[in-house]
């Protein structure tokens, strides 16, 4: 149901802008976050908005970096990337659950099939 778009391939120091759209018209009730997952790596949680979007939160390795942010009349999650690196390369996955924002994936019921993000030295 969440169709990320966006990823690709960024030199170091650069930025991208990674979209998640839903196109369920009860998408504003639901929290939204970004994930994570490097080869060989563990999936991480990265950055999540809550479902009105008066509260987000952000892992400490892309805090000042990274900013969420959700159109709630276009069903559409937005994530700006800058000052990207290297450790930044991974699939990047959207997730949604009901009402309260959580970090951890495992409180998430819909993922996104995931949009790859290369930065290159």
């Amino acid at each position: 149901h969440l169709a990320e778009s966006g990823g690709g391939m960024v030199q170091t120091g650069g930025s991208l802008r990674l979209s998640c759209r839903a196109p369920e018209p009860t998408f504003s009730s639901y929290s939204v976050g970004w994930f994570r997952q490097a080869p060989g790596k563990e999936r991480e949680f990265v950055t999540a908005i809550s479902y009105n979007g008066d509260k987000t939160f952000y892992a400490d390795s892309v805090k000042g970096r990274f900013a969420i942010s959700r159109d709630n009349a276009k069903n559409l999650v937005d994530l700006q990337m800058n000052s990207l690196n290297s450790m930044d390369t991974a699939v990047y996955i959207c997730a949604a659950k009901y009402f309260r924002a959580s970090t951890d994936a495992d409180d998430y019921d819909y993922w996104g099939q995931g949009t790859q993000v290369t930065v290159s030295s």
